[in-house]
């Protein structure tokens, strides 16, 4: 620190003192050299008021002693306690006094009443591994509240000195040093936004995955069109609970949220095990499929196995707040082709279209609790694979579709 150095040089010299010694006259040149400027000056300068309102923070570096006289507003140990000012701000790297909400006028105050404890700028805030507490210790020295006890500058260049003893960097490599850190710390930094922007990318790939299928979500992003594509074959399961609407006016809301939140919970850990897709469930009901978007040949399998377990699930399945109720669960599966496609923009959702959805809807509206109702296509598919058994239910007249 050049400081001490330049203000030991002045308090020898013919001029004795700086006088007005703060930061801002602390200057640094195109060499990286400091100098210090503002001494020699007070002849010309008319003596300032410390009840002038807007020089009270030119006063946050004058000594107390001064504050007080109103004659005498400079002196080597007054330059002293300036200095301890100065160097607070480079430790602390703040204004001196920042850590209280205080207005100057109440500081200067404080430091010119001194009643009791004398009022200094705090250093129990700053974390003892990131200076020499020395440097505290020389501190605490320089701005004693009296002045005989401030050292002159020649031991505090002196004391200085030994704060770099054993190093040998010129200001050039201290600043090298200190690019270096802080490109390490931004590297650092870095690496940990980018850790965090790929969990949130995860964490919205999954959620956008639960709402489209996975190859759709991904031609989403990529910024292509989807476009909507007919299905030769597939197979749709329809399911709602019988006695739902009388449940839900017995009920308050919040216990049907629950109700509807752990049934299809326990739906989804299920649907998860087979190769199906859900396409939505509006309220009580519940759609799926199998067959698309992914395509496969034993569709129908996977969804008879799948109704079976969902039934197993509501037989064993206990509503909160009706633990004695059994949930009448009526399930209507059917296979044909299909058409499917992302509709809408700001909430996209992939739908399927076609009498293969309108007839699956009706096979399930038109079925009976606890039981599988299988279309006649459904059936005649399912027969090619054994371990199966199906009952006849005879003819059902389906609205607009007819007999199936």
């Amino acid at each position: 620190m050049i400081v001490p150095q330049g203000l030991n040089y002045l308090h020898k010299s013919f001029i004795g003192q700086h006088g007005s010694l703060t930061s801002n006259v602390c200057l640094i040149d195109n060499r990286w050299v400091l100098k210090i400027s503002g001494f020699g000056l007070s002849p010309f300068r008319s003596e300032v008021k410390v009840d002038d309102e807007k020089n009270y923070r030119d006063f946050l570096w004058m000594a107390p002693e001064h504050l007080r006289s109103s004659h005498t507003k400079k002196s080597q140990k007054g330059d002293v306690y300036s200095f301890a000012i100065v160097l607070y701000e480079l430790v602390f790297k703040c204004s001196p006094y920042q850590s209280f909400d205080l207005g100057y006028e109440d500081i200067i105050t404080r430091v010119h009443n001194c009643r009791g404890e004398p009022f200094r700028p705090k250093l129990h805030s700053l974390k003892e591994s990131d200076t020499n507490p020395a440097v505290l210790s020389l501190l605490a020295l320089c701005w004693a509240e009296d002045p005989n006890v401030r050292p002159a500058f020649d031991v505090i260049e002196k004391t200085v000195k030994t704060f770099h003893s054993g190093k040998t960097d010129n200001i050039v490599d201290s600043i090298l040093k200190k690019l270096e850190k802080y490109a390490n710390n931004l590297e650092l930094v870095v690496e940990q936004r980018t850790e965090e922007l790929v969990e949130e990318k995860r964490k919205t790939d999954m959620l956008l995955n639960n709402i489209l299928p996975p190859f759709i979500a991904e031609e989403l992003k990529a910024g292509r069109k989807v476009e909507p594509k007919m299905y030769q074959s597939a197979t749709l399961y329809f399911s709602d609970i019988v006695g739902f609407t009388t449940l839900s006016s017995e009920s308050t809301p919040m216990q049907i949220v629950d109700l509807l939140n752990d049934l299809y919970g326990a739906f989804d850990d299920t649907i998860s095990k087979h190769n199906v897709y859900k396409v939505e469930t509006i309220g009580d009901a519940y759609m799926v499929v199998s067959g698309l978007p992914q395509v496969t040949e034993h569709h129908v399998v996977e969804i008879c196995n799948m109704a079976l377990d969902l039934l197993g699930i509501v037989k064993t399945f206990k509503i909160r707040h009706r633990p004695e109720m059994t949930l009448m669960l009526r399930i209507g599966i059917h296979s044909g082709p299909c058409a499917a496609g992302v509709v809408g923009h700001t909430m996209p959702r992939y739908c399927l279209f076609g009498d293969t959805v309108n007839t699956a809807s009706r096979m399930e509206s038109t079925g009976e609790a606890l039981k599988i109702h299988l279309s006649t296509p459904a059936r005649d598919q399912l027969l090619q694979f054994p371990g199966y058994l199906i009952e006849l239910r005879g003819p059902t007249e389906l609205k607009v579709t007819g007999p199936r």
